[in-house]
């Protein structure tokens, strides 16, 4: 009979309990993933009570109280606290958001927390984003245009302007990439929501010039053709942004252009 192991790491344990000492008010329970790649460990939950009624409203808050009051080796990201950066991404019962916008009072019972879905952790809910960002910057995400400007600044109508309405929003912080299958299972060569939410940011913009190049780095089946409209990363974009229907949109200009 042939034996299988699961990956190292891949089995996650029960961990500590830290329950709420002496008098509180509301508790709530939050179930965390956690591991720590020194110490050679197999991946655990902890379970944190935390008192809301001396915290914040948000996830982020009781993250922010958990680290403080309970275990101060608890890691995570954090910068804004107002859904800007896009640092505080993390997958909280089962859908991936921003802990920053997304109150305890929307969720009912337990809160578990667990880092973005199919990413190497770098430790507890921090996830390795190198290879996104690197994936970012392969679509050059910025202005080209070898073009002197006419009158000192490159001017665009309201009409141009508001064509990258729904794109110019995003904040880069991989919910969206990360919930979507075609991504997990190609992240060597699929670009994801994101990232192909960026290219077809500057393929619209007006100022630009470089829209073949830009067509041409994307004419490829796994770049861009991966994807197949199952729009698990509108449901999951904390801007409200609808990268699926930018990514059909690139499909329609290559068609087109052919």
């Amino acid at each position: 009979m042939a034996t299988f192991r699961l990956p190292k790491n891949s089995r996650i344990e029960k961990g500590a309990m830290y329950s709420c000492s002496g008098q509180h008010g509301l508790v709530r329970r939050f179930e965390i993933y956690r591991w720590n790649p020194d110490d050679g460990k197999n991946p655990r939950l902890d379970i944190f009570e935390v008192d809301i009624d001396e915290c914040g409203p948000m996830v982020l808050d009781a993250l922010i109280s958990i680290k403080s009051d309970h275990d101060s080796s608890l890691a995570f990201r954090r910068s804004c606290g107002e859904g800007i950066c896009g640092s505080c991404s993390m997958n909280i019962n089962g859908t991936n958001q921003l802990a920053c916008i997304t109150p305890m009072e929307s969720i009912d019972g337990e809160i578990a927390v667990y880092p973005l879905p199919h990413m190497e952790v770098v430790k507890d809910l921090i996830v390795d984003l190198s290879h996104f960002f690197a994936q970012y910057a392969s679509v050059e995400p910025w202005l080209k245009n070898d073009n002197p400007p006419l009158e000192g600044e490159r001017l665009q109508s309201i009409e141009e302007r508001g064509r990258i309405d729904g794109a110019y929003e995003c904040i880069m912080c991989a919910c969206c990439s990360t919930s979507c299958p075609s991504y997990w299972w190609n992240p060597d060569r699929y670009l994801g929501p994101a990232v192909l939410l960026q290219a077809y940011r500057w393929l619209i913009d007006s100022r630009d010039e470089s829209r073949d190049e830009r067509l041409d780095q994307l004419q490829d089946s796994f770049r861009l053709y991966r994807c197949h409209t199952i729009m698990n990363c509108a449901n999951a974009c904390p801007k409200g942004l609808n990268p699926g229907k930018a990514i059909g949109e690139i499909k329609k200009m290559l068609h087109q252009r052919d």
